[in-house]
């Protein structure tokens, strides 16, 4: 897919105070402003976000990938459009997670018709971040404060294209996001075609990504992994991008990730399915119990 031109953006005009701790809800914020003129905020001392002035250009690669797996998905902004789904809405993005939110400012710009909205937990955060890197303001991009599997359990069916998970505590995924619950519902929310993508951050040696595939596997009838090949051997720590979907996943998009800096893959079928068998269903007695119908 052709890249657009790009333009020059001026730089960020209303951060907070860098290089110092700011009070947010669930402890504190830091700025941090690069020689690129992106700015790295870090929450609780774990980096959460890197905002460049171009909109689209992300600087964590697993957001890149994300991004790159909608373009294949949806045709890019000009092939949706062409498809006539703008009187329908657009795109329809739910964001689990949202930090200084440079996947929904990426995909605003991108896709400037789009609809979204971010669940984020920590209610001065969202405050400020809309100021700091000048978000764009709802319908465009909507904000709202609340816990992110509460927020996935009271949307109505079949109400996103796109679903993304992308929430942490500390280094990890709380439980309960990780739970066939939340897959199942997740699917729930999700129109038919419609695609999940989930960071997944997993330990080395914790089997944690192949309980993750494992899981969603057993809701969605295809499940997908971009990620470095040591990440997926499970050598070392690294962000490892999930997508599920209950239609084949985009044929481009292994093509796709080879214009990325990083030396990253979708990994074969065959690979995702060994270690689906490898992994355990997350949560499934308490998932099962509660599944939510179809």
């Amino acid at each position: 897919m052709p890249r657009r031109q790009r333009v020059r953006h001026a730089p960020f005009e209303h951060l907070g105070p860098l290089d110092t701790a700011i009070p947010v809800s669930t402890g504190t914020a830091r700025l941090t402003l690069e020689n690129d003129g992106s700015v790295l905020l870090d929450v609780n001392g774990v980096p959460s976000s890197q905002l460049n002035p171009d909109p689209e250009h992300l600087v964590f690669e697993y957001m890149r990938w994300m991004l790159l797996v909608l373009d294949e998905g949806f045709g890019g902004p000009a092939g949706y459009e062409a498809a006539g789904d703008v009187a329908a809405g657009a795109l329809q993005v739910a964001h689990l997670g949202g930090g200084g939110c440079s996947l929904p400012r990426a995909i605003a710009s991108r896709y400037p018709r789009s609809r979204q909205i971010v669940v984020e937990i920590d209610e001065l955060l969202a405050k400020q971040v809309r100021t700091w890197f000048d978000l764009p303001r709802s319908p465009q991009l909507r904000l709202r404060i609340d816990d992110a599997l509460t927020a996935l359990e009271s949307w109505r069916d079949d109400r996103f294209d796109v679903l993304v998970r992308d929430v942490f505590s500390g280094p990890v995924t709380p439980e309960p996001l990780i739970s066939i619950h939340a897959a199942e519902h997740a699917a729930r929310v999700l129109r038919g075609g419609g695609i999940y993508l989930a960071n997944c951050a997993a330990p080395p040696g914790t089997g944690l990504l192949a309980d993750e595939i494992a899981t969603l596997s057993a809701v969605f009838g295809y499940v997908g992994a971009i990620a470095e090949p040591a990440h997926l051997t499970g050598k070392r720590r690294g962000n490892c991008v999930l997508v599920a979907s209950d239609q084949p996943l985009p044929e481009g998009i292994d093509r796709a990730l080879r214009s990325d800096a990083v030396s990253v893959r979708l990994a074969p079928a065959s690979q995702v399915a060994a270690l689906a068998r490898a992994g355990k269903i997350l949560g499934q007695d308490q998932g099962r119990a509660g599944a939510p119908s179809r």
